[in-house]
């Protein structure tokens, strides 16, 4: 990497775990240097995989950070498949324009590869990074600011078969992580979440509260069982003409329609507040569906999960496709050249092979597409419509395109 400046050049290194508080203070600094609150430091500090972590160092100061933490994620077909999680990365101000973010990135994807991870993936503070490296927006996430003085929900068949409750949220935790394991095959993007990481749903630091209550949590149970859960924040706020309070939902699941919708009819009726706001949420979740007025209910999209395929072959035989696909692909990957070249994909809704061949090209693309439409979210027609791929066999896109899709929208359930 060039340096400009005087002094030795800044090397990268594993982190060692005595080097983490400098680490995360680099990191801190670097996303505009707020004071984190002790709880989430300490969460964050207990999270991280020291050998699947790296730092720049001039010196005896950290300069540069970056994780990956070992996840699993699921793709079409329901198989939970080995991904890192690029997260925590930072480039020091001080230290701008000296390619150390591309040192970083060159380091972990070789690093990824060596572990035999067929997929990198992150979330973007800033989208037009991490293009260059290979990364593309495979997932979106819907957030809507309901007004539920206006809005009414339909609920299906046996919603009122389900009883909602409030508990303490430490101590349904447990049966609220087993609903969340049972839904994760059910939907691209999802994470299997390691010990450890079910605290992350407890964080709850007053800091980030803005005047909102304590974290609160119902669960839903039927026949005795818990079913599903919603935690969420209640701001009591009030208005010449009376109460105008704010319901803010951090997590919901459900295991059945009716589940989820008991507990969405019990955000919409809490005493007191006349708005439900949501982030984060699947794009074709049910209660959308369900409400007499959407316009009311605001909806806006935002991009979410990106994907990387750091093995093409593995990581494009390890998910199974909506219809039966045969197609060559010309990959373009300059960054990962081991990608660069012709692979057939067979694959049908059983499963899938993408090999090596040196048969003649059906569509060409960039790594960045196949990372796209990974997940099932994004059309590989949409993405051919804007030039991004070319088709050289006639039929090839729509096949290829159709087998790419997913019954349910894929979702990234939380950041990391």
């Amino acid at each position: 990497m060039a340096n400009d400046t005087a002094g030795p050049v800044p090397t990268i290194r594993e982190l060692r775990p005595e080097d983490w508080d400098p680490w995360y203070d680099n990191l801190i600094r670097a996303f505009g240097g707020s004071e984190e609150p002790a709880e989430e430091r300490e969460l964050f500090n207990g999270l991280t995989e020291h050998s699947r972590s790296i730092g720049v160092w001039d010196g005896a100061e950290c300069v540069g950070t970056a994780g990956a933490y070992s996840f699993l994620v699921t793709v079409p077909g329901g198989a939970s498949v080995p991904a890192a999680g690029i997260t925590m990365v930072s480039v020091a101000a001080t230290h701008r324009r000296r390619g150390l973010l591309t040192a970083m990135m060159r380091r972990q994807l070789d690093d990824i590869r060596s572990w035999g991870e067929p997929l990198a993936v992150l979330t973007a503070s800033e989208p037009a990074i991490y293009g260059r490296y290979g990364y593309a927006a495979a997932t979106r996430q819907l957030s809507a600011e309901i007004d539920t003085t206006q809005v009414r929900l339909s609920v299906p068949p046996g919603t009122d078969d389900v009883r909602v409750r409030y508990a303490a949220p430490a101590d349904v935790l447990d049966a609220c992580e087993a609903v969340y394991a049972s839904l994760v095959p059910r939907r691209p993007g999802m994470l299997a979440r390691r010990p450890g990481w079910e605290r992350l749903g407890l964080l709850d630091p007053q800091a980030h509260r803005d005047g909102a209550s304590a974290l609160q949590c119902v669960v839903a149970e039927r026949r005795g069982e818990i079913t599903g859960y919603a935690r969420f924040r209640t701001k009591a706020e009030w208005i010449a003409s009376g109460h105008n309070g704010v319901v803010t939902l951090a997590d919901l699941a459900g295991e059945d329609p009716a589940t989820e919708a008991a507990l969405w009819r019990f955000l919409f009726g809490i005493d007191l507040m006349t708005r439900l706001v949501v982030r984060g949420r699947p794009l074709d979740e049910a209660w959308q569906y369900q409400v007499s007025d959407i316009r009311r209910c605001l909806p806006r999209l935002r991009d979410s999960l990106y994907v990387r395929l750091v093995d093409v072959g593995a990581a494009l035989g390890a998910r199974t496709y909506q219809a039966p696909v045969d197609v060559v692909f010309e990959v373009e990957d300059a960054f990962c050249p081991w990608n660069e070249g012709r692979w057939r994909l067979s694959g049908d809704p059983k499963g899938a092979v993408c090999e090596r061949t040196a048969d003649a090209a059906d569509l060409t693309l960039s790594v960045r597409e196949l990372g796209a439409v990974y997940l099932g979210g994004v059309s590989l027609a949409a993405l051919a419509a804007a030039g991004r791929v070319r088709e050289l066999r006639e039929g090839a896109l729509a096949e290829a395109a159709t087998a790419f899709g997913s019954a349910v929208a894929p979702w990234l359930p939380h950041g990391f």
